[in-house]
């Protein structure tokens, strides 16, 4: 089941051509996947006092088509895979309205504990609201 958020782009996502410049895009995707966290119930910031993080490990992504000042962005987010300490998700950016895809992503998130930075497992519960989120 897929997990779906808009953003506006605005002036300072874009180059002098009002093109989002294209490193603005992981921020659209990191975004995304905190809202994500959000909806199942967790926060980045109580996480941390936990003691708990999700590392960004690998992002492979494809710039497809440009978007633009003032365009309202739709990115999904999927859960594609899940180990102990680890989870993968499949990301689109596209322009509501037309659809266009204008970018994608395949992105591999490690939980680590926030001490040591070392890989942890991810904790019981918060695996199983991802488990609910998954393809």
């Amino acid at each position: 089941m897929a997990f779906e958020v808009t953003y506006r782009v605005y002036i300072e996502d874009t180059d002098m051509g009002g093109i989002v410049y294209y490193v603005n895009y992981l921020k659209f995707l990191e975004r995304a996947r905190t809202e994500l966290l959000r909806h199942l119930g967790y926060n980045q910031h109580q996480l941390q006092q936990d003691g708990i993080l999700f590392v960004v490990h690998r992002v492979e992504c494809d710039y497809l088509k440009s978007a633009c000042l003032d365009d309202e962005l739709l990115v999904r987010v999927d859960v594609t895979n899940q180990t102990a300490t680890s989870l993968q998700f499949s990301q689109v950016v596209s322009r509501k309205g037309d659809e266009d895809v204008l970018c994608r992503a395949e992105v591999k998130v490690v939980c680590v504990n926030g001490g040591t930075m070392r890989p942890r497992r991810i904790p019981a519960e918060i695996a199983d609201r991802f488990k609910s989120q998954r393809n």
